[in-house]
């Protein structure tokens, strides 16, 4: 499982390839769009609300008992003991980490590698150059030679992870790769300065340094008309973002040699994802995520592997709590998936026939936190997403209603620039299956996904 590349990119050779080999899922989601919650969901299968992670760092709450975000609330919830590394180890895989764990790892004063992991290579502290890294249980410092490069050092010690563990008669692997880039402040990698100077950040029609936002929120009215500086400053970060990920592009190319190399490749899935996605310049929001918009929902995926056709593409609603059920069941134990797991598996969608009924609506949840600088809007959230539209309720009052039908659909507004919520006309069905979503656990949330 690749993670981290965040957004849209030029499609590069491998990314391509990926594409071609495997199935692009189009309408794929995370429930809380900010880094350490999304990866919280992706380890435990579970919405932000069942696993209390909201926030990169664990001082929302003053009572340090309170255990709402960062690795700090992650491990005092007990999570390290259980989680899609445990259950896959339980199964007979060996597991590695490499790159970035969870905000606020840096913070661990216990050097052991978490219960689940074979092999441990994680950043304790998060740069291009110049960081530190838990290499089972012994701290390393790299520096700021080409060759400390995070993601290049990653892409060796993946390999070697597959060199050494992956072969025919071996017992299978999992390993979760997930590099620093494109964070900011993006830093290309050695070589991939300049490679694509002058590209533009994505333009989304009309919403991008939206001309009317009085239908929304106030803290978006707040917001100024983005400046010719200011979209300078875009177009340099993603131009930046871009060459950083042109290294993580070499990975991916890499590991997939690696296994062809050793024979196993024919048998492997690869998941190409992301935690969150970013905005740039959308409803006059410069940079960041952590809202409930599609720019900071929608995020990548493409999975090839058995039995999954070449080209293939679903419009299926996918979330991230859905990628620990879809481990366990392809790696043959999905009798064995944690009843607290609030996700589905993909394997029905990936390998057919397609099936007969899906989930037809997600949860998006945020709260709002004046402490952590990745969040802006100091407003809790709960949101429900369709195939054909989104309903947004703030704590304070304030509501969003979008219709998000294909293009080409009367009214269709894909991104977001209408918001047609009426209090006299409130959408009652969409209203009454928030109210099941923000609360469900388990397989309670399959119900109330699926809908009447």
């Amino acid at each position: 499982m690749v993670e981290g590349a965040r957004g849209p990119r030029p499609s590069s050779y491998t990314t391509k390839q990926l594409v071609e080999k495997g199935m692009s899922f189009q309408n794929a989601f995370v429930s809380n769009p900010l880094c350490c919650p999304s990866r919280s969901t992706i380890m435990r299968g579970q919405y932000g609300h069942n696993t209390k992670i909201w926030f990169n760092t664990n001082i929302f709450d003053p009572d340090p008992n309170v255990n709402d975000g960062g690795w700090l609330g992650y491990n005092g919830n007990g999570y390290e003991k259980d989680n899609v590394a445990t259950h896959l180890k339980a199964a007979g895989y060996r597991t590695g980490l490499f790159g970035k764990y969870l905000n606020g790892y840096s913070g661990a004063t216990d050097n052991t590698p978490p219960l689940g992991w074979d092999r441990w290579f994680a950043f304790k502290t998060l740069h291009y150059y110049g960081y530190d890294v838990n290499d089972q249980g012994t701290i390393k410092h790299f520096g700021s030679k080409n060759s400390d490069y995070s993601t290049n050092v990653l892409n060796t010690q993946v390999q070697d992870f597959i060199r050494t563990n992956a072969a025919p008669g071996k017992p299978p692997i999992f390993a979760y790769v997930a590099p620093y880039a494109p964070h900011d402040p993006a830093r290309p990698g050695p070589g991939d300065q300049n490679t694509f100077n002058g590209i533009k950040a994505p333009r989304a029609p009309i919403s991008f340094n939206e001309a009317d936002v009085t239908d929304k929120p106030p803290w978006i009215q707040s917001l100024r008309r983005l400046t010719s500086d200011d979209i300078a400053n875009i177009d340099q970060r993603h131009e930046n973002r871009i060459e950083s990920l042109q290294a993580v592009d070499d990975l991916v190319a890499a590991v997939v040699s690696t296994l062809g190399q050793q024979g196993v490749l024919s048998n492997t899935y690869i998941v190409f994802t992301s935690d969150n996605g970013f905005h740039h310049g959308e409803h006059r929001i410069r940079q960041g995520k952590a809202r409930p918009y599609e720019e900071s929902v929608r995020v990548p995926l493409v999975i090839s592997g058995p039995s999954v056709a070449a080209g293939s593409t679903t419009d299926n609603l996918v979330l991230n709590t859905d990628y620990f059920p879809t481990f366990m069941d392809l790696a043959g134990a999905g009798a064995q998936t944690p009843s607290y797991v609030d996700g589905r598996s993909l394997r029905p969608v990936l390998t057919g026939p397609a099936p007969a009924s899906w989930r037809t609506a997600i949860l998006i949840e945020g709260r709002g936190s004046g402490s952590d600088p990745e969040i802006e809007v100091d407003r809790n959230y709960n949101a429900v997403r369709t195939s054909t539209g989104k309903y947004v309720e703030y704590e304070g009052g304030f509501r969003e209603l979008y219709n998000l039908s294909p293009p080409g659909t009367p009214g269709a507004d894909p991104n977001e620039v209408a918001n047609s919520y009426n209090p006299t006309t409130p959408p009652t069905d969409l209203v009454s299956r928030l109210q099941a979503l923000k609360s469900c656990a388990g397989s309670g949330c399959f119900t109330a996904e699926n809908g009447p």
